[in-house]
């Protein structure tokens, strides 16, 4: 975005601070906020993009963007124990995981204006005021930072032609560093007139075990401390571990003056692709038609034939005919968060090849060559998944030797590329000392390093290489074959670290073959081995689980699991 953007209400004449996009007309695009009390990780994201869904299916534009309150630009520095996985867009912005929701519910690629965090509001508010945009005005958090989000907001519907925006805010009402969020949205609501925006506040019902019975007390004083803030929600969504009582609904509707019909159980569900049909049933999506005004813009005909497409995928959730055991190895497995995308990745291809997919989280800190059997008993495949820095990779380097050797089906993740690539070498290649220079600065084959030269064919000096790359695919190999012979496909690349091309052919003369690669330049992108010598050896230095969508399924996770199965349906 520029540093002093075409707007106008720019003057120090009035009180009023409402920046527009030049061509924005007010009242046409239509907003849908969705905020969090109680307790935060509730589901915000799932709730947001499954009714997105719903109106998209009827033939809307929408377009989602996440609010964070926390200060980095970004979500690349922040550690998956504390925040979950990383979930890079195509433009190679570093978001959080919901962005992932909102990609794989609406089969939509997003970009960096659908990612907000206070970070980037503070810089724009601070770097325009030196810039003397403010036109010599105090800048104050009313009005000046709460119209930088509010501009933010139409610059996305300007820049989408959204029917719809769909708002998430992130954390709980009444945390501190979300505040200015939630009275920019009252402020957008007044601005915008009636009709043009609607409020989800969602809560949770708790359920003491020591009562037995549902209790909606928090959940009131949560949604009265957004009515305090001026804010009257239109609809609630009840999150709960069982569907939530009628008695407890017309409380809740007593004390927020909601409508029965617009208090929703969301109750816990066997897979959240479960919940579009449920809100369709309850008539959500009718409700938010009905409140924004959009009967207009609905398609009948896209809306019954998206609803017919989803209940036959969704219909096939749960019933299977076979049954494998995936092992995911990686460091970070106390945490499911961070590997958010590859547990969908895995649902998704499950689904296609009508299979229930169990996953083996396998800590690789504790794997050694000694006890590597033992840690991949009862899994029908692997996956070694990306990461950085040192822990943990030698007892991935073990997993991958085991696999190999084992004809056990293999999928590697992008430091699970640059590792098959280091365990190869040293094992069947006879490199000793072969490892990556992330790993080790002083190894005597550095067969994965970070190269000068390919730094500035990127231009990517010091930084990760991000976001969407073509892949150039090599014809009669087992990743044509997965990508139904196609010879070009675009993938999502997170590393710093690539093959060292000196080695390539070295490695390829021994079997490894580099099936993927970058279309112009020496870098390699996809490995395997061929199929007469391994069931399913791949590993992919792009992140493929990013790409994966419920009704299309990344490929080489459908891979995975279909040959898994042929190991014996258990």
């Amino acid at each position: 975005m520029d540093l002093l953007r075409s707007v106008k209400d720019q003057t120090d004449e009035t009180e009023f601070h409402t920046p527009l996009p030049e061509g924005y007309r007010k009242g046409r695009t239509k907003y849908v906020v969705v905020v969090g009390t109680v307790i935060s990780g509730l589901g915000k994201g799932i709730f947001s993009s499954s009714l997105a869904k719903l109106l998209k299916d009827k033939g809307l534009k929408v377009a989602p963007v996440k609010l964070e309150g926390y200060l980095n630009i970004d979500s690349g520095t922040l550690n998956p124990f504390r925040h979950g996985e990383v979930f890079v867009l195509d433009d190679g912005m570093e978001t959080d995981m919901d962005l992932g929701t909102y990609e794989r519910m609406l089969d939509q690629d997003l970009t960096a204006a659908s990612f907000t965090t206070a970070g980037q509001i503070y810089t724009s508010v601070l770097k325009r005021e030196r810039a003397g945009g403010y036109l010599g005005r105090d800048v104050q958090m009313i009005p000046h930072v709460t119209g930088e989000v509010k501009l933010r907001l139409r610059e996305l519907a300007m820049e989408t032609e959204a029917d719809a925006v769909f708002v998430e805010v992130g954390g709980t009402v009444g945390d501190f560093e979300n505040g200015f969020y939630i009275e920019a949205l009252r402020e957008l609501a007044y601005e915008e007139g009636p009709g043009s925006t609607s409020f989800v506040a969602l809560t949770y019902i708790i359920w003491p075990p020591s009562l037995g019975e549902q209790k909606s007390k928090a959940a009131q004083l949560g949604i009265k401390r957004l009515m305090g803030v001026g804010i009257q929600p239109d609809i609630i969504a009840c999150r709960a571990g069982k569907p939530v009582d009628e008695k407890v609904r017309q409380k809740i509707s007593i004390y927020t003056n909601v409508p029965m019909e617009r208090v929703f159980s969301m109750h816990d569900l066997s897979s959240i692709y479960l919940l579009p049909e449920m809100m369709r049933e309850a008539g959500l999506d009718s409700q938010v038609i009905q409140l924004l005004e959009l009967g207009n813009r609905v398609n009948s005909l896209s809306d019954a034939r998206a609803a017919m497409q989803w209940r036959e995928f969704s219909a096939r959730i749960g019933h299977s005919s076979g049954e494998v055991t995936i092992g995911v190895t990686g460091k970070y497995t106390t945490v499911r968060d961070s590997y958010a995308s590859i547990i969908k990745a895995l649902e998704h291809a499950g689904v296609a090849n009508n299979a229930k997919v169990n996953i083996k989280w396998i800590d690789t800190t504790s794997v050694t060559g000694d006890n590597v059997a033992q840690s991949l008993k009862d899994t029908d495949g692997i996956i070694v998944p990306g990461g950085f820095g040192v822990r943990g990779t030698d007892g991935k380097i073990a997993c991958i030797r085991y696999a190999r050797e084992n004809k056990l089906p293999y999928l590697g993740i992008c430091l699970g590329f640059q590792m098959a690539v280091v365990e190869f070498a040293r094992n069947v290649c006879g490199l000793g000392g072969a490892h990556s220079t992330e790993i080790d600065p002083d190894c005597k084959a550095p067969v994965i390093d970070i190269l000068p030269e390919q730094k500035q064919i990127e231009g990517l000096g010091g930084n990760m290489r991000l976001g969407g790359q073509d892949v150039e695919i090599m014809a009669d190999t087992v990743a044509a074959e997965l990508f139904g012979g196609a010879e070009h496909i675009r993938e999502r690349f997170r590393h710093r670290y690539e093959v060292d091309p000196k080695y390539i052919e070295q490695l390829e003369a021994a079997g490894l073959k580099f099936s993927g690669r970058h279309p112009r330049h020496p870098i390699m992108q996809i490995l395997e081995l061929p199929g007469e010598v391994h069931p399913y050896f791949i590993a992919a230095q792009f992140h493929p689980e990013l790409t994966s969508r419920p009704l299309r399924p990344q490929p080489m996770f459908v891979g995975l699991v279909k040959v898994a199965l042929a190991r014996g349906v258990r």
